[in-house]
């Protein structure tokens, strides 16, 4: 980890050593507005390994990767060498997942290809798969919330949260683009792939590694975020309970987009002939479908129920502190998994439990516990964050 504290924000590493001393003090009692209830951690992990069996009888499951998301049909890729394809792939992974925030109830999206309707992350990844097939995400830096609005097939029936937000994060990556022919060579986000692949020694490439990478090349494109010492600090909040003696005083790093976007650069790095090692030095995902999960199970138990109906900012202690102990409960819930799946730690890494696994299981019992499905507050967010 990097010796300049604030730069030492920017990795999984750090990720989890926050998440669980959330964790750890919410267990103390001494995180407002939360009690942890331990004990209910195995119906959560009974719950997860009924799903993960369920969707992969034979235990045979991918990583969580954006890939599982276009269920329309595998993009189109040039044909080519290894490095043409895997760049090819980067770009709509990347655009995928930076366009990949809660859709909000309702929204839907006809693939014009295949007829078939989708909805939330699926329907965000073919959307976005069929606009960047058409050339609609060529020109970022001057990308209009109305294109995507009329790739997105919104309209006054079919709203989507947080299009300008969304719009204005994919101007932000273009310009980031050209200013870093660095790290995008070519002028395009696939680039990425090509600043990696340097980074690789002997062929192998850690997995936190990715994150570091995408943390630096990534963070100034946030709006409204933190910047510290000159450091864009993305997807990392504050909370009261987290102390510390020098700069990153209550500060609580997550970078979930970040991560997914790792995870599901895996894939396209391994095709490409680059082993990708450490896996599981990245951490699981602070995001609705994870946290709901822990709280539609009675794991974490608002000491406010009246809380439930009130809106909350990403940036509120309530949610930062939700989205930290998601990430810790994960790493606990993993073992518990394992155990009733028969299946050991190098077999069944957290990203395949993600994937398996805890991420379809919280979609399952919220749409059990409320109309659409969705998450268990009411968040305001701009469409960047979840």
């Amino acid at each position: 980890m990097p010796t300049d504290p604030i730069r030492g924000l920017l990795s999984a590493a750090a990720v989890r050593e926050r998440a669980h001393e959330m964790l750890g003090l919410a267990l103390d009692g001494k995180v407002d507005g939360w009690r942890v209830d331990l004990a209910r951690l195995a119906d959560a992990a009974d719950l997860t390994a009924a799903v993960t069996r369920e969707n992969y009888p034979d235990l045979i499951i991918p990583f969580h990767a954006r890939a599982r998301h276009f269920v329309a049909g595998p993009p189109r890729l040039p044909e080519g060498d290894a490095a043409a394809r895997a760049r090819a792939a980067f770009d709509l992974v990347i655009l995928s997942v930076l366009l990949d925030a809660g859709t909000g109830p309702g929204w839907r999206f006809t693939d014009p290809v295949t007829g078939g309707t989708y909805t939330r992350s699926e329907g965000l990844a073919v959307a976005s798969q069929r606009m960047a097939e058409a050339g609609a995400l060529n020109n970022l830096p001057t990308l209009e919330a109305g294109t995507l609005a009329a790739g997105f097939q919104v309209g006054e029936d079919n709203p989507l949260l947080g299009l300008e937000g969304r719009a204005g994060l994919l101007r932000r990556l273009g310009a980031q683009v050209l200013a870093r022919p660095d790290l995008f060579p070519g002028g395009r986000p696939g680039g990425l792939y090509d600043a990696l692949a340097a980074r690789a020694a002997n062929g192998t490439l850690p997995a936190p590694a990715i994150l570091e990478l995408l943390l630096e090349a990534l963070g100034p494109i946030w709006a409204d975020r933190l910047r510290i010492d000159g450091v864009d600090l993305g997807d990392c909040w504050r909370h009261p309970a987290i102390r510390r003696d020098d700069m990153t005083d209550s500060l609580v790093p997550l970078h979930k987009l970040s991560q997914w976007l790792s995870y599901s650069l895996i894939e396209p790095l391994e095709e490409s002939g680059i082993t990708v090692t450490d896996v599981d030095g990245l951490t699981g995902l602070a995001e609705y479908r994870n946290g709901g999960l822990f709280v539609d199970t009675g794991v974490l138990v608002l000491t406010d129920p009246a809380d439930i109906a009130r809106e909350h900012h990403v940036s509120g202690p309530l949610i930062v502190a939700w989205r930290a102990m998601t990430v810790a409960l994960l790493d606990r819930m993993a073992p518990l998994v394992r155990e009733r799946l028969g299946v050991d730690e190098a077999s069944f890494p957290l990203a395949r439990m993600l994937e398996g696994g805890s991420w379809a299981a919280g979609r399952r019992i919220a749409a059990e516990k409320r109309p659409g499905g969705g998450p268990p507050f009411n968040i305001i967010s701009d469409g960047t964050v979840f």
